[in-house]
Order: structure tokens, then sequence, then C-alpha cells
């Protein structure tokens, strides 16, 4: 088994990793993305997730026992013992295998979700296929699948099958990402024909198709259209985590650097994202800048049925190995156990009902817009 117990190299600056260089290099691409995810550069500016804007009730009396709380939850037909997937980071590239290995092997002793990264770098080398492969050390974790809208426009329904198939998924995530494909070099200039390519994954596909948006949330307008295609489970990748875009800036030279720095906290906030998802009735996992216990319990308080964490674990087994993950993920559970208990809540479903006050930025982001179901 590869491990990553005990970190990465510790990572060179910007200057010196070399970066505004444009690359048709899927892997060099992803090695790219690596090195930037493991910093602190591109996170949001000043927009945030907005989930600080959810408050709960304490209860003084709970009438509850701490071993009384259960974390447990099913989502997509998988049990996990704690709301919690371990999202979508990284795949095609020698180093992404040590990662994905690390992070599914957690994820399958703690009981929570893996997603693999875009698995285009598989699609136009079958030899990267490995990379992906992580069954062997998670046979038991609800595993999702990664392509891009675009890419799945172009592919025949039943390669995506075979795509999902090769690596064990459960599910296949469908990418929504134009923001960051017009800021990076050789992106995806054309998004025409997409919902039309999610009405016929849903209606071809034998499991469940999640649209997945990158970094930027998903307006009640995107929404609607989702559900016209047959769309019945999300993922937010809302504003307020990492900026694909300040990601994709970082890369960029010319005309594309000074737009993606403009642009760089474009975006509909976490929190909003996962309102309007969860008022269309969408299954929804929440992703886009989720920390800490606090933050899924907000999250599943707003409707989400799970939550993603995606980069503080990447940072985390670079700098303190995979035990490092474990102690986050820890945490993670212990703070959301002490919620749910200082609100009264014995399960998660409890805590979608617990008593809960919206203000601020959030308030106003929900009164703007009413999702037609």
């Amino acid at each position: 088994m590869v491990s990553a117990t005990k970190g990465f190299e510790a990572m060179p600056s910007q200057a010196d990793r070399g970066y505004s260089r444009p690359t048709s290099d899927i892997g060099a691409r992803k090695a790219d993305h690596l090195d930037l995810c493991e910093g602190d550069e591109v996170g949001f500016r000043s927009t945030t997730t907005l989930l600080e804007c959810v408050r709960f009730l304490h209860q003084s009396l709970p009438e509850l026992s701490s071993d009384e709380v259960s974390t447990e939850v099913e989502l997509l037909g998988r049990r996990l013992r704690a709301p919690i997937v371990i999202a979508a980071m990284t795949g095609g590239h020698e180093r992404a295998a040590t990662i994905n290995r690390s992070l599914a092997t957690i994820a399958q002793q703690r009981g929570y979700g893996f997603g693999l990264g875009s698995q285009r770098a598989m699609q136009h080398d079958q030899t990267m296929g490995w990379t992906y492969r992580v069954r062997e050390w998670a046979p038991d974790v609800l595993l999702l699948g990664n392509i891009g809208v675009v890419q799945a426009r172009e592919t025949a329904t039943r390669d995506l099958e075979s795509l999902v198939n090769d690596v064990g998924a459960d599910a296949l995530c469908v990418h929504l990402n134009p923001a960051m494909e017009l800021i990076q070099s050789d992106g995806d200039r054309d998004f025409r024909g997409c919902v039309q390519t999610l009405t016929r994954l849903c209606n071809e596909l034998p499991f469940p198709i999640i649209a997945k948006e990158t970094g930027n949330g998903l307006s009640p307008q995107t929404i609607e259209k989702l559900v016209r295609a047959g769309v019945r489970y999300v993922d937010t990748s809302g504003a307020g985590g990492t900026s694909w875009v300040g990601v994709e800036t970082l890369r960029a030279q010319g005309t594309a650097r000074s737009t993606g720095n403009r642009l760089w906290d474009w975006g509909i906030p976490t929190a909003s994202s996962i309102h309007y998802a969860a008022s269309a009735s969408l299954t929804t996992i929440a992703t886009g800048g989720i920390r800490s216990g606090l933050d899924v319990a907000r999250a599943i308080a707003l409707g989400a049925r799970a939550s993603g964490i995606a980069r503080p674990l990447l940072q985390a087994l670079a700098r303190q190995g995979e035990d490092g993950v474990r102690v986050y993920l820890d945490e993670v559970v212990h703070e959301l156990r002490s919620v749910m208990l200082l609100t009264g809540t014995r399960s998660v479903e409890d805590l979608r009902h617990a008593p809960r006050i919206i203000s601020g930025e959030l308030e106003k982001w929900i009164a703007a817009w009413q999702v037609r179901a």
C-alpha cells in the first residue's frame, strides 16, 4: 500500500514553482493544481461561504447522553458513519495516485465517502487509470467518479459507463466549471448542449448522476435546468472555499490573468447554493469551504444530506501525513457531535430541523430568489 504518513516535501514559493506557464499537458496541469492547493494562495479573497450566518439556538436541557448521538447517514444507497465525503481532488499523475490511495484508505477506515478527481486524464490516456483505482484500498466506501460536462457531451454513453465501471465507482459526478475553463489557457469555450448531455446521462446510465460545480456555486436558474434534465443529486462546491478561478489565474498569462484576478471571488456562496438546491428537493452534498464540524452542522441545517471536504485534507496530508488527516477528520466529527448534543438532536435528521437563526448576507441571498421545484 502506498502511504503518505510522512507528508510531502515542503511546497516551494509561487515564484520558485514558475507558474504563469500555460500547458496543454493534463498531467502537468494536475501537478500544478496540487502544488497550488497545498498552499493558502488559492482561497477566496473576500467572499465567504456565508455558513457563518447560520446560528443554532443553544439547548441547556438537551435531555441526551453523548452516547445517544448518532452521526450516521445514508447517501446514494451507502451507509456513512458521519455525513462526510472526502471530496474530489485529483488523478492523472503519479503523485495523485499516492494522494488518492492515502485518502481512500482513511475513508474506508472511518466510514466516509470518497470522490475522485476529474477522470479526463484517464480518458485521454488509459495508462493513467491506475492513479484513480482505489477499490483495493477502499472496498466498501461510497466512491464517486468524475468527468466534466463538456467532456461528457463529446463521449458516448457506453464509454462513460466503462469509465465509471473501470474504477468501481457507485455514481458519476459531472462537473460544471465554465468560470475555471475561461481562465485556463487551453480550457473549454463552448458550453452548448450541456443540459441535453445531462438529460442523456440521467436517462441512459445505470447509476446516479451528481451535478457538481467547481467553486462557483449553483444558482436557482441552474438548479431549475438540472431538475428538468432529470438530475436528482448535486454537489454545491460554492464560493468561499477554493477559488478554481484563482488556481487558473496563478497559471495564466496576459488578459486571462487580468480577468482571473477580477473574477477571483466570482460565484454563489456555499450556504446560498445549499438552500437553493435543498429547496428544489435535490439530494445535496455541501462542498466549498467546509472546514469544521460546525460548518457540517450548518450545511445540514440548510438542507444538505452530507458535506464534502477537500483542500484542508490535502493540506493536512502534505504537512502531517495520513495521521494529520485522521486527526483533522476526528476533530470535525467530534465538533459535529458536540453541536448535535448542544442542539438537543439525536440524529442527523433531527439536526435538519434544529431551531436556528439565519441572518446577514445569507438572509438576503435567500430572499432574493425563490426556487421552483
